[in-house]
């Protein structure tokens, strides 16, 4: 497919259809640089379509769009699937598909620009860092619903995009969409009792206190990455993992393949948080590493401890980064107990191409009332913070 900016549109169901060196040198996907988000890395893309976690199976079918000059050379590049389903996005999209099948309609396949299960902030409009990055990314947008109109689906959708990104998406007539998170951002702390030192003297007193707690049963705190991923300690994890995962969301969306095949290419950006009892591992969280950030992902346990979660998912992850020098932690979706432990509102983004006219009506109408309650919301929470006024 043609695209205005004179270059051309094809689609690849597969990383395969990338090489490691074009993916390379997409900005943010490539590790050891300031903007690497190793979610959009070749590696863990690829990952997990080879482990049989996204893939026409699951209901998440490669659709990833290539720009290319004349030449063939990569310009820029879309993460995107085309869905049977709604699972594994964070971004609830349900009563929109209920509308339309209600009406008559057939929301599904709708296709999805996202990493598969992971709730976190990152690039999608990917553009070669040799390219125009602002014309690669309206060309990306445009492209976007040329293949969406092409492929005759109900919808399309680009979730947890940077804010710039979906200001591009906007002006090519995609619906604006807000949400709130909780993240952490060092202000070049020193230690985590510099951190400590800004809250208030009771919140302080409490985070101290839920701390000691957490490890009162004689447990210990190991911190895993590089060469510490063994399979054994992955076994481990992955146990935590499925006990938790079953209970909370009745099907992990992870399997085994997937840590052993992520631990053998990314252990250098991986940080394992593994909470230790009576000689063996109880609970952990899975963390990944980026340029700044450091992303929490996944949590598990096998025992059940007053705050454990608490200490190994949020305090650890605050001590690691500020030990790294790490600018924000990124602790996944949701969670407004996040605040009372330094974390603060964080507007998130995503930008939908509705083709229905009269969904599309009713989505716009309702994403107007959504993105002010969203505001509201987060004004009334920063003014919760644990943090000492100024």
């Amino acid at each position: 497919m043609k695209t205005s900016q004179a270059a051309t549109i094809a689609i690849a169901q597969s990383l395969d259809d990338f090489s490691r060196e074009e993916w390379a040198s997409l900005a943010g996907a490539t590790s050891g640089s300031a903007d690497y988000n190793p979610f959009i890395s070749y590696d863990f893309l690829k990952t997990l379509e080879e482990s049989g976690c996204a893939t026409r199976g699951t209901g998440w079918l490669g659709q990833h769009l290539r720009l290319e000059d004349a030449d063939g050379t990569l310009l820029g590049a879309v993460p995107c699937y085309l869905k049977s389903h709604s699972q594994g996005e964070y971004v609830f999209d349900h009563g929109w598909a209920d509308a339309l099948e209600r009406a008559g309609g057939r929301y599904y396949p709708k296709l999805q620009v996202s990493v598969p299960f992971t709730p976190a902030t990152g690039p999608r409009l990917l553009a070669s860092r040799m390219a125009n990055k602002d014309a690669v990314r309206q060309a990306l947008a445009e492209g976007l619903r040329m293949v969406a109109d092409r492929l005759g689906v109900s919808s399309l959708h680009v979730t947890f995009a940077p804010q710039d990104e979906a200001e591009v998406l906007a002006e090519a007539g995609f619906l604006r969409r807000t949400d709130q998170q909780f993240h952490f951002f060092n202000q070049d702390y020193r230690s985590y009792d510099d951190f400590l030192g800004t809250l208030t003297s009771r919140k302080r007193k409490a985070l101290k206190k839920e701390r000691r707690t957490a490890c009162e049963a004689g447990i210990t705190i190991d911190w895993l990455t590089g060469r510490d991923l063994t399979e054994a300690v992955w076994d481990d994890f992955f146990g935590f993992y499925m006990e938790t995962g079953s209970r909370k969301w009745g099907r992990p969306y992870l399997n085994r393949r997937f840590f052993s095949l992520i631990g053998e290419r990314m252990a250098d950006d991986i940080l394992l948080v593994m909470a230790k009892r009576a000689g063996r591992y109880i609970a952990g969280a899975i963390n990944f590493i980026g340029g700044d950030t450091l992303y929490g992902r996944n949590w598990g346990c096998i025992e059940h401890h007053p705050f454990l979660h608490f200490e190994v998912c949020y305090h650890q992850a605050i001590e690691f980064a500020i030990g790294r020098g790490l600018k924000r932690v990124e602790a996944g979706a949701q969670g407004e107990h996040k605040l009372a432990r330094g974390y603060i509102p964080v507007t998130t983004h995503s930008a939908h191409y509705i083709a229905h006219p009269g969904l599309r009506r009713a989505v716009a109408n309702y994403l107007d009332h959504e993105r002010h309650e969203v505001e509201i919301v987060g004004e009334m929470l920063a003014e919760h913070t644990p943090y000492r006024r100024s």
